[in-house]
C-alpha cells in the first residue's frame, strides 16, 4: 500500500445514544445492577432535573460546547454542534467515504487533491472493520438522562455488544462530563410526569420474544443479540443497539411509551424501526424492561499470559503482526499518515502530543514525551496494574492494561488500543518475545 494514499483513520469510537441517529469500553465497572426497578410513577423523574447543582444549568450548557469542541467529538460524530472537522481528521467520515468509493483526500502542504487508485481503494475497503457507525449526537436529550450520560462520558462500559469497539476512555474530568452532558442534553424538552406502569413483567417477556427484539437487542449478560455473531445482522440499526438492561437508568422514563409507539417521531432519524406494538403491550414491555430481574455479570479471571517464545522474534514479524494491522494510525508522522498524525503522536481527543510514533524501527526506539515533556523510552518499566508489585516496558503495559479493563479490573495506565478491542494473547506474546530478546531489528 503506498504511504501517501494512507487516511487518517484514529482507533476511536464514541458511543452515546442507542438505536437512534447515526464510540463501548470493555474496560471500566458496569453500572450496579438493580434487580427490580420501580413503575413509573406520577412524579417527574428525579434525574431529569438539576436541583441542587450549583452550577447554572446555561453555565454548563456553553462549557460544555467548548469541552465538545476540545475533545475533537466531530471527529468521529454528527449533530455534535461544533464545526466539522477536514476528511483527514475525521475517522469515521474517512472510513465512510472509503466504503462509498469517493474518497478524495487533500494534500495538507500543496492543497493537492488526490484520491487512491482503484487497487488501493478496494483493499482498503477489505481492511475497514472498524468505525463505520456511530450514533448521531442531535437531540439527546429527548431520550438520554442526562446524569446516566454524565457517569458513562467519565467512565464508559460496554453498552452495544453487537460492536467491537467502543467508547473510548477520554482525559474527562467528572465536571468537565457534567457538562458535555448538559450541552447535549440541551435541547430536551421540559420533564414530564411519566405514566402510571400498570404492565406485567411476564407478559413483557412474551412481547419481547415475539417481536424479535433480541435480534438486535442484549437485555443483561446473559442474553446477547443475534446481531453480535450473525453476519446477516450488520445494519446500522442493529450494531448501535444497546443493552436494555441499561434502559433503567439511561432511558427518559416519561418518554419510553412515545419511543417505543414511534421512535421517528421522539428523535428525527432514528434508527430503531417502528415496533408496531399496542398500547398494552407497550405497557408490558416497559414493565418487563424496568422490573425484570437480571443477574450481576460474572467477573472474568485473568488468563495467565503465554509463555514468552524461544524462537527468533524480528521487528518485521512484530510489526506485520501489531504496530501497522493496529497502531499506526494514531501513531505515525503526518507526512505519512495523511492527517496529522494521530492523537498518540500529535495530541487530539483532548490528549497532549506525545511524539510517539510506531510506523518504524528507529521512531519506536526515539521514544515518547512524558507529561514533563522529556523524552523517554517506551520500554521504561512502568507499573501497568493496582497492587501488582511487578512492572513491564511501558509498551507492553499498556497492551496488558487493555486486556484487564475489558474484564473491569483497574489498570494504573490507559490500555491501548484505545476504544478496540485488545490484542490477542498471541500478538501480545509476540510484543513481549521481541522485548525480552533485546528487541532486534
Amino acid at each position: 500500500m503506498s504511504p501517501r494514499f494512507r487516511p487518517l483513520t484514529l482507533l476511536l469510537l464514541v458511543g452515546l445514544a442507542g438505536c437512534e441517529p447515526t464510540a463501548k469500553n470493555r474496560g471500566s465497572p458496569q453500572p450496579s445492577h438493580t434487580t427490580a426497578a420501580p413503575s413509573i410513577s406520577g412524579s417527574a423523574d428525579p434525574l431529569l432535573t438539576t436541583r441542587g447543582d450549583p452550577v447554572p444549568h446555561a453555565t454548563r450548557v456553553a462549557r460544555g460546547k467548548r469541552w465538545v469542541q476540545q475533545f475533537e467529538c466531530a471527529r468521529c460524530h454528527d449533530g455534535s454542534g461544533v464545526e466539522t472537522p477536514p476528511l483527514t481528521k475525521q475517522c469515521v467520515g474517512c472510513h465512510r467515504a472509503i466504503q462509498a468509493g469517493g474518497l478524495k483526500l487533500t494534500d495538507p502542504t500543496t492543497g493537492k487533491v488526490s484520491s487512491p487508485t482503484p487497487a488501493v481503494l478496494a483493499e482498503w475497503q477489505g481492511h475497514i472493520v472498524h468505525l463505520r457507525h456511530v450514533p448521531d449526537l442531535a437531540d439527546l436529550g429527548e431520550t438520554l438522562r442526562p446524569e446516566w450520560l454524565a457517569r458513562f462520558l467519565a467512565n464508559p462500559h460496554d453498552l452495544r455488544p453487537a460492536l467491537p469497539a467502543s467508547m473510548p476512555r477520554l482525559p474527562l474530568s467528572e465536571e468537565q462530563a457534567r457538562d458535555v452532558a448538559a450541552y447535549l442534553t440541551r435541547t430536551a424538552p421540559r420533564p414530564v410526569a411519566g405514566r402510571v406502569n400498570a404492565g406485567d413483567a411476564r407478559r413483557g417477556a412474551g412481547v419481547f420474544a415475539s417481536h424479535g427484539c433480541g435480534k438486535c437487542h442484549a437485555f443483561g449478560p446473559a442474553q446477547r443479540p443475534e446481531a453480535a455473531s450473525d453476519p446477516r445482522f450488520l445494519a446500522p440499526d442493529a450494531l448501535l443497539a444497546p443493552d436494555l438492561q441499561f434502559t433503567r437508568e439511561r432511558f427518559r422514563t416519561d418518554r419510553l411509551d412515545a419511543w417505543l409507539e414511534d421512535p421517528q417521531r421522539v428523535r428525527d432519524g432514528a434508527l430503531m424501526p417502528k415496533p408496531k406494538l399496542t398500547p398494552a403491550e407497550r405497557r408490558d414491555v416497559i414493565a418487563y424492561l424496568l422490573e425484570a430481574e437480571l443477574p450481576k455479570p460474572a467477573r472474568q479471571a485473568l488468563r495467565a499470559p503465554l509463555p514468552l517464545l524461544t524462537r527468533p522474534v524480528t521487528f518485521d514479524e512484530v510489526n506485520q503482526a501489531v504496530f501497522r494491522k493496529v497502531c499506526w494510525h494514531c501513531h505515525a508522522q503526518p507526512s505519512f499518515a495523511r492527517g496529522d498524525g494521530g492523537p498518540g503522536m500529535t495530541g487530539g481527543f483532548g490528549f497532549e502530543p506525545r511524539r510517539l510514533d510506531l510506523s518504524a524501527y528507529g521512531a519506536i526506539l526515539a521514544g515518547y514525551l512524558d507529561d514533563a515533556g522529556e523524552t523517554r523510552s517506551v520500554f521504561t518499566p512502568a507499573a501497568a496494574f493496582e497492587g501488582e508489585r511487578d512492572s513491564h516496558p511501558m509498551l507492553l503495559a499498556v497492551l496488558l492494561a487493555r486486556q484487564r479493563e475489558e474484564l473491569g479490573f483497574a489498570a494504573s495506565v490507559r490500555g491501548m488500543p484505545l476504544g478496540l478491542p485488545a490484542l490477542s494473547p498471541p500478538q501480545i506474546q509476540l510484543v513481549a518475545s521481541w522485548i525480552d530478546q533485546g528487541r532486534p531489528h
